[in-house]
């Protein structure tokens, strides 16, 4: 066990160094930071005292070294246009996109993975036939139109919920949480289930075929010919051995929801990373854009050692080899 986690932080330094590479990139073929940062009336020798303060002046080699050295300890410098620490900015905004997502995964698993197997089980009903049908419809559509068909429905017409911001949010030893207040739960419940509607829909038909498949494997029909009940092969055979390949892919779902949560953030004008991402993009604030991709990375590599650990736990073949 120790020698396999030891394995997996090796490769996930790699990952995150390849990471840092291309957010460097950022710093040397995007835009230029003294341009970004000075006006019209700046001089040309306040622009070099510039380019030296801000280690421009050095070779690429000593600058990528410096970026993760910052990095590693959270330091991505300050915004071009906002004047501020990065860090400040992404912690300011890092708890609306971290509630979102969770609420969202929480939603498509507690969704999803039930109506799979309802859908495996009693593949020739109506309902199960329902349920693939609005699975494909989730599956197909994007997510912004998912989105407006909800502010539409819910926000303009019915008028039930808010159809922008986070609503009213507390304060709890610096994290920000409108699951605490009326307002901010409202607020939060046409983003997640936006959010979570494709990942869910995916999820519905990835337990589907995964349980289709193991109930087809003989030691299913030797266990039925024991005389076990339909409950104990179904539940506690079939769908133990289903969720071992699916925990992988689910667990690279729920990151991309983090990751991907920005067209979200953009249609309901949530405050999280993936709007402070957008609008970093639109006036060309390298420094925020750098550190959100770093702190995606992270993320997903954090994910995938989680998601790697439990199937090292869950599949005894991991083990043995």
């Amino acid at each position: 066990m120790f020698f396999f986690i030891a394995r997996r932080l090796l490769q996930a330094v790699g990952v995150m160094l390849a990471v840092g590479l291309i957010a460097f990139a950022l710093f040397q073929f995007v835009g230029d930071p003294v341009n970004n940062m000075t006006g019209q009336d700046t001089s040309l020798a306040e622009r070099e005292a510039l380019k030296e303060e801000l280690g421009l002046n050095d070779s690429v080699f000593v600058q990528f070294g410096r970026f993760i050295g910052n990095a590693a300890r959270g330091n991505f410098g300050h915004s071009y246009r906002q004047r501020r620490p990065v860090d400040e900015l992404i912690w300011e905004r890092f708890s609306a996109t971290i509630e979102l997502s969770a609420v969202s995964a929480l939603l498509a698993l507690l969704i999803g993975i039930p109506m799979g197997v309802y859908t495996a089980l009693k593949r020739h009903s109506w309902l199960s036939r329902a349920f693939m049908t609005l699975s494909l419809i989730g599956v197909s559509l994007p997510t912004f139109l998912i989105g407006i068909f909800l502010i539409l429905i819910f926000g303009v017409t019915l008028n039930w919920l808010p159809t922008f911001g986070r609503g009213e949010v507390v304060d709890v030893g610096g994290w920000t949480t409108g699951l605490l207040t009326l307002s901010g739960i409202k607020s939060l419940i046409l983003p997640a289930v936006t959010l979570a509607v494709f990942q869910m829909t995916f999820i519905v038909r990835l337990v589907r075929a995964e349980m289709l498949e193991v109930l087809r494997a003989d030691y299913i029909k030797f266990a039925h010919a024991r005389g076990l009940a339909a409950r104990a092969v179904n539940f506690g055979h079939a769908l133990k051995n289903t969720l071992v390949p699916v925990i992988t892919v689910i667990g690279l779902q729920i990151g991309s929801i983090v990751a991907f949560a920005i067209i979200t953030e953009s249609v309901f004008q949530w405050p999280g990373m993936g709007l402070l991402f957008i609008h970093a993009i639109h006036e060309v604030d390298i420094p925020v854009m750098a550190a959100y991709l770093m702190l995606i990375g992270l993320l997903f590599v954090i994910i995938n050692l989680v998601v790697d650990i439990l199937y090292y736990a869950i599949d005894p073949r991991l083990r043995l080899s």
